[in-house]
């Protein structure tokens, strides 16, 4: 029986979690949302500082919850886990201790496209599709698929999304601002592990900080986000390390060398 939520570490400060859902069609099942959890908080409990979230079905990323899972709920009856592991998960990926990737190789879809959305940095194959059909079984989305995706990609895009029904493809995701790159298929785990491996070399301190301030821009108004940005600002500029680390860079460019030298090319 396929493990559902396998950890691996492929260097310090990086973890891995594939996620296999081969035994419900791709559908998240309420144990497999609590596995994902469970295997999230065992990676930042393990020290990682950067996580990457892959599928190990060719397919699919993530599809929405698994249809059984969710009936059985609404009629009150056994699920296949609590449904508790669908908010454990959520607040995993959100945390501010680590920044979270997902690796989306395959469709993603409800539920599943909504854990993405939650991730920081969304990298997509060029096959993959995206949708949040709840419409289309009565229902709303509930866990970010309307709220978090239109600060993602804005009220208009969200709306055709979420009340049409219909999936949109990587390249039109990616042309909305709501996945950061498009790779070509089977390229997605290896990509996102590549930029894990770079920004698990960043200082952790000012990574976290940085997260912790774009979760706080969520739900500040706007000069309450600058004035928070300023504090958490003074927080990483008043370190020892940080100090050594600006005198060292200022003498670089002292010395001649220019911006692109010191930060590098930019991204391809």
């Amino acid at each position: 029986m396929p493990e559902l939520a396998a950890l691996k570490r492929p260097r310090e400060g990086v973890a891995l979690v594939t996620m296999d859902l081969s035994d419900s069609g791709g559908f998240v099942s309420w144990k497999a949302a609590g596995a994902l959890a469970d295997a999230l908080q065992e990676a930042r409990e393990g020290g990682a500082r950067v996580t990457v979230l892959a599928s190990a079905l060719p397919d699919h990323w993530y599809e929405h919850a698994w249809l059984t899972d969710l009936g059985k709920m609404i009629e009150g009856e056994a699920t296949s886990a609590p449904a508790d592991g669908w908010d454990r998960a959520l607040e995993e990926i959100a945390g501010r201790q680590v920044v979270t990737i997902a690796a989306i190789s395959g469709d993603c879809s409800g539920g599943g496209a909504e854990l993405g959305w939650a991730c920081d940095l969304r990298i997509a194959e060029e096959q993959a599709r995206f949708g949040q059909p709840e419409v289309m079984l009565g229902l709303a989305t509930g866990i970010g698929g309307t709220s978090r995706l239109a600060r993602l990609i804005g009220r208009t895009a969200t709306a055709e999304l979420v009340l049409d029904g219909s999936p949109m493809t990587a390249d039109r995701i990616y042309e909305l601002g709501g996945v950061n790159r498009v790779v070509s298929e089977g390229q997605a785990v290896s990509a996102a592990l590549k930029w894990a491996s770079r920004l698990a070399d960043r200082d952790p301190r000012a990574l976290g900080l940085l997260k912790q301030i774009l979760i706080d821009n969520d739900d500040l108004h706007l000069s309450e986000a600058l004035a928070n940005e300023q504090r958490i600002f003074r927080k990483t500029a008043g370190r020892r390390a940080a100090l050594e680390k600006i005198r060292s860079t200022q003498s670089r460019f002292d010395d001649g060398e220019s911006v692109r030298d010191v930060y590098g090319p930019p991204r391809q």
